[in-house]
């Protein structure tokens, strides 16, 4: 397996996964399936080529199999943060390290950046793997939001959590 930051090239097997993913794991993730299902590719395309974001993707032999993407503030006074966002392995490749790969290659790219300091990211306050695996390389929780996402009539809490470079 390899891996490397995805290029507008990838944006079919990125559209492909995220949508495996949104419908796998509806409760991770900000938006939905029904969203983002008729979104074009140029769409995922574009986000590649954007300041400021990285999506790093690990293939298994040509195939996209997990990917996690940075994104670092713009704004003056956010400028030390960045965010870990859409983070997700395909169910047949879990166990395997992959998340663990993907997760250090995003904090080592945070500090590739100049001026970053920390971390965020979000992670539905059940998900015990991800807590654990993102806990395991430094990641604290500092609050949750209650009810932060609803899908049907069921709520999810998700915890806050920053990794301190």
């Amino acid at each position: 397996m390899n891996s490397r930051l995805l290029i507008a090239a990838d944006a079919e097997a990125y559209r492909n996964l995220r949508l495996e993913a949104l419908q796998n794991n509806p409760e991770a993730f900000g938006s939905s399936f029904e969203e983002e299902k008729d979104n074009p590719i140029e769409l995922f395309a574009s986000r590649f080529e954007s300041q400021g974001s990285f999506t790093l993707g690990v293939f298994d032999h040509e195939q996209l199999v997990g990917v996690a993407t940075l994104v670092r503030e713009s704004k003056l006074k956010l400028k030390h943060k960045a965010s870990v966002f859409a983070v997700y392995v395909s169910p047949k490749k879990r166990g395997l390290g992959i998340g663990k790969r993907l997760m250090v290659e995003v904090i080592n790219k945070a500090r590739e950046l100049k001026g970053v300091e920390q971390l965020h990211l979000t992670v539905v306050s059940t998900n015990a793997s991800a807590k654990g695996l993102y806990s395991s390389l430094g990641f604290e929780v500092f609050g949750t939001e209650k009810r932060a996402l609803k899908i049907d009539q069921q709520y999810f809490d998700e915890d806050y959590m920053a990794l301190y470079l």
